[in-house]
């Protein structure tokens, strides 16, 4: 008697895939036929010893094109602001330009646009230096720039730390990316006329499928980790029943938006509605009573998988009465993964960011040297109130203490971690925790209720206002130390020679190299309680405060 085979049966899922961002076609400037006897400004977007590279390449030009005249310049503000004073002189002045060098994963964007903005805005030919770890960025951000056929040259990674003969030979050698010779392709870049772009716009690109074709679970999740969906954990299919089953969860529309997301500035903003977000939802196994929180993150547009090179983290700690409605964890364990809402929140904005901003694809989307293991979770946690001393977290950010909000912390990559306060030497201890941390963020304590109330039992700071005021003094390094940091170097040092209204570093730019340097602004510090007080732990982790946003709006 033969025995009838069942048909695998087939499930509808859902597509978790953001809309994407509109593109505004822009036109190239007009070539000359030569340079000779024209002035070429070679612009460092003053960017990990980009200046070096470009000083290269003026020498070439004086070895080789000796009726080129060539006039090196720096950015004026850092390098990811726009500079119209310099603009305007290459445009009046300069005849053409060379921009460079992108070779991180938010420097290449900035230099991409920056070339863009000279070529379309101020109709100088511009052609772009970047390293070859960074192809599809700088690619990419053209394209989404207006302007694909924006002319590129790449030289090897790294540039930092390299001695002149190496530059030398990156400017005199081949292209990796192409195998051409780099400075004829940067001439021909300049002389040779660019095809001209279609016209018109092309609108958010509504064609993302709202469904996927039926096919069976197993290819369903096959196709979900072959597009690069997943975090590579197993997820739960978003059929059509369980993501109705999410939207419940929530008052909005399906298809009201949310908010706009990309994995770095410039890359270009993709859409989302809240069916969408209902949808990466789903696949982290959240529960739809989390659903309010995890749409609030959603709204602040922060990436959770963001494309720095640094490999950073989001950090996600949320405040309020929802807290206990959905049972979250703030005793303990409560960073780990022993709290159902906890871990599948954290991994919902995870899911969400990357597949609604357009991807996280390493190489691509996200440059992470090193990978973070934070980002699994985004270490996502809810503040232990009750046992706090102090007001919660969300009272500092002006929220009254009934009101249910999550707060979105970005940068986290560096930890300090300590038991308790030593009675003879603590202060000095957690001075060299400050000076371990991420001196481009700031100092967030994460304090077990233990380890709160010896902070004022011991240094007496009764306010989180008076122990966030020591913090500030006490993180202090001489000048000389502080400015030779690379990140400080990359992201305050330019910043800060732009004037004092745009950074409080401002003030000691110049100074002796002992003079001491306060390395944190007191808005940047945070102190959050939580823990089950087993022990005295504690740690401080670098991280940037991005927003904090009320969940009752997404109710």
């Amino acid at each position: 008697m033969l025995t009838a085979v069942k048909s695998p049966s087939l499930l509808t899922v859902h597509n978790p895939v953001g809309y994407a961002p509109k593109i505004r076609r822009k036109q190239p400037a007009p070539r000359p036929a030569s340079l000779d006897g024209k002035t070429v400004y070679l612009i460092d977007s003053k960017f990990d010893d980009s200046v070096e590279l470009l000083k290269q390449v003026q020498a070439w030009f004086a070895r080789k094109m000796p009726g080129v005249r060539v006039e090196l310049r720096q950015m004026a503000s850092y390098y990811a602001k726009d500079d119209p004073v310099l603009w305007s002189e290459i445009r009046d002045k300069g005849h053409a330009a060379i921009i460079g060098v992108g070779h991180c994963s938010t420097c290449t964007p900035a230099v991409a646009t920056h070339a863009i903005t000279l070529e379309t805005q101020y109709g100088v030919p511009t052609a772009a230096i970047y390293t070859d770890k960074f192809v599809k960025i700088a690619q990419s951000v053209a394209r989404m720039g207006g302007l694909a056929q924006s002319p590129m040259v790449f030289v090897p990674q790294p540039v930092m730390g390299k001695t002149e003969a190496e530059l030398r030979a990156y400017v005199e050698g081949d292209d990796p990316y192409t195998g051409r010779p780099v400075m004829q392709e940067i001439v021909e870049a300049l002389t040779r006329g660019l095809a001209a772009s279609e016209t018109g716009e092309e609108p958010y690109a509504r064609d993302t499928p709202r469904l996927e074709d039926p096919d069976t679970e197993d290819n369903l999740r096959a196709l979900f980790e072959r597009n690069g969906w997943t975090d590579y954990l197993p997820i739960v299919l978003p059929t059509e029943e369980r993501v109705a089953a999410m939207l419940a969860g929530t008052s909005r529309r399906p298809e009201e938006v949310v908010g706009r997301m990309q994995p770095t500035s410039n890359r270009g903003l993709w859409e989302y509605t809240v069916e969408k977000v209902a949808v990466n939802a789903v696949m982290a196994g959240a529960r739809p009573e989390y659903f309010p929180v995890i749409l609030a993150l959603a709204s602040t547009g922060v990436s959770a998988r963001g494309s720095t090179s640094s490999s950073a983290s989001v950090m996600s700690v949320v405040n309020g009465p929802i807290r206990h409605e959905i049972g979250m964890n703030c005793g303990i364990g409560a960073m780990g993964p022993y709290n159902h809402a906890n871990a599948t929140i954290g991994r919902a904005y995870g899911l969400l960011s990357q597949n609604l901003q357009g991807g996280s694809v390493p190489g691509e989307t996200f440059m992470g040297s090193l990978g973070n293991n934070y980002t699994y979770n985004g270490i996502t946690f809810a503040e232990n109130e009750e046992r706090s001393p102090w007001q919660p977290l969300h009272v500092d950010k002006g929220f009254d203490r009934d009101t249910s909000t999550v707060t979105v912390f970005h940068g986290c990559r560096s930890t300090t971690f300590s038991l308790g306060l030593r009675k003879a030497y603590w202060r000095e201890h957690v001075k060299d925790m400050l000076l371990g941390t991420d001196s481009i963020t700031g100092p967030v304590l994460l304090l077990d209720p233990i380890t709160a109330q010896q902070f004022i039992d011991r240094g007496g700071f009764d306010t989180k206002e008076k122990l966030v005021r020591w913090l500030r003094e006490t993180a202090e390094m001489p000048a000389g130390r502080y400015w030779d940091l690379q990140l400080v170097q990359n992201y305050v040092y330019s910043k800060a020679t732009f004037g004092e209204s745009e950074s409080p570093k401002a003030r000691y730019v110049g100074v002796p190299d002992d003079s001491p340097v306060r390395i944190f602004e007191e808005k940047d510090i945070h102190v959050v309680v939580v823990g089950g007080e087993a022990n005295g732990y504690w740690q401080m982790m670098g991280a940037l405060h991005r927003a904090t946003v009320s969940v009752d709006d997404w109710r």
